[in-house]
């Protein structure tokens, strides 16, 4: 049987902004393809989140993306070509974060959950996941 999505699938920078009030528990496990759960509408939601697009061009509001193992991952700006930054808390522990800054020419850094410092958002994703070998 396939799972069929009930939810029509838009680009990412179509998607309307979804405020409807969320808890952690109810994040989505995978990304959602028809809206964006913003920042202010994730009840719990710590304040670096909160500001995490305030130094960005156009100060872009936080979008959730999905979990990462227990992370839950936001984005602050487009998904490539621009100035973005990604948070990642731990769902059972919120004052465990980490981001990662992605800029225009595709470069990037920010510091894992190990402490390692990472350049590549692929990398720093793996980090998160705790892998010290890359993902294939």
């Amino acid at each position: 049987m396939t799972d069929v999505p009930s939810e029509p699938a838009l680009r990412y920078d179509q998607r309307p902004d979804d405020e409807t009030p969320v808890t952690t528990t109810a994040l989505p496990l995978t990304p959602t393809r028809a809206r964006n759960i913003v920042a202010t509408a994730w009840i719990e939601a710590p304040v670096e989140l909160l500001v995490l697009g305030d130094d960005l061009p156009g100060q872009p509001v936080a979008t959730y993306k999905r979990r990462i193992g227990p992370w839950l991952l936001w984005r602050s700006g487009p998904a490539a070509g621009g100035d973005a930054r990604y948070w990642a808390a731990d769902a059972g522990d919120l004052g465990r974060q980490s981001t990662f800054r992605l800029f225009p020419d595709g470069n990037g850094d920010g510091f894992g959950p190990s402490g390692n410092h990472h350049t590549r958002f692929r990398a720093w994703k793996e980090d998160l996941l705790g892998r010290t070998t890359p993902l294939r």
